[in-house]
């Protein structure tokens, strides 16, 4: 009911006695399971965010376990498919609801990265040490840039090479963009259906990893 309500009408006005009322129970009821309308944002958000994960990880699981170039393809294309059945997930994680919410709750702004960048750093970590990752060194780095990939790698993959979380954001920024198309419907004149550029966007993105996408996706 609150994911309900924040998705419609975003944060603003969300209350627990607005959602025990409309869920027919008492106030005093949901005060029992959160600790106020903090912990009730903090408990959809991290709902939306299981289930992000876990849409991934089916999708993952349904491939060969050998197969790694398979896994993170279809990873890569389960977070779409999550995002167009859940338009309004999408915008409370990461899209236009996302920063009222991230006001709301101080442990909000790393959720998503911690729980994706966990996800899919061991695929990059995978292919680094296989040697398929060709990521710069830290010298081959924008000095400006070296802070902040310190700060998001401590998120996302602690102790990988600075070049592997460089490696990570720049997929992601990719991926991000073609997502907000979709939500948002940019440019639907021509591009009606995502799926295509999405695709293409993978085998790219697959081919900068040093990765040649599998025969055997399922």
């Amino acid at each position: 009911m609150a994911r309900e309500h924040i998705a419609a009408q975003g944060v603003d006005g969300l209350t627990l006695a607005g959602v025990a009322r409309r869920l027919g129970v008492s106030p005093p009821a949901l005060y029992r399971y959160f600790d106020g309308r903090q912990g009730l944002i903090r408990a959809v958000y991290d709902d939306l965010t299981a289930d992000l994960v876990n849409t991934i990880e089916l999708a993952v699981q349904r491939q060969d376990p050998d197969d790694v170039a398979a896994q993170i393809h279809a990873a890569t294309r389960a977070v779409l498919t999550w995002t167009l059945d859940n338009a309004a997930g999408f915008s409370l994680l990461m899209g236009a609801h996302y920063p009222a919410i991230a006001e709301a709750e101080d442990g909000i702004p790393r959720v998503i990265s911690e729980s994706l960048g966990d996800l899919f750093g061991e695929f990059f970590v995978h292919f680094a040490r296989s040697g398929q990752l060709n990521y710069p060194e830290d010298d081959e780095i924008p000095p400006a840039l070296i802070p902040q990939l310190k700060i998001y790698r401590e998120s996302v993959k602690p102790g990988v090479p600075l070049g592997v979380a460089y490696m990570m954001i720049y997929c992601w920024r990719q991926i991000y963009g073609i997502l907000c198309m979709a939500t948002h419907k940019h440019l639907s004149f021509a591009f009606d259906d995502p799926q295509p550029l999405y695709e293409t966007m993978i085998v790219d993105l697959l081919s900068h990893l040093g990765v040649k996408p599998s025969a055997n996706l399922r």
